[in-house]
């Protein structure tokens, strides 16, 4: 069975917290689900490929353009 929020000892202890603050002052999430969905916006241009795919063709067509 699944837990469903039971008792933590890492909470209990502060374990979440001072993780907690350290993702929120540097910016980098601790868990690795977090820290893969963070590059994933970084990469796709904050969840679109509009930025990235634009940009791609503009340099395409420079490319094409000079030669």
């Amino acid at each position: 069975m699944p837990n469903k929020g039971g008792f933590s000892w890492k909470r209990y202890i502060g374990i979440t917290r001072v993780k907690q603050n350290i993702s929120r002052k540097t910016g980098i999430p601790l868990t690795k689900s977090g820290r893969q969905r963070k590059i994933g916006k970084i990469v796709t241009g904050g969840g679109c490929l509009l930025p990235t795919t634009s940009i791609f063709f503009f340099v395409v067509w420079l490319i094409f353009n000079i030669l």
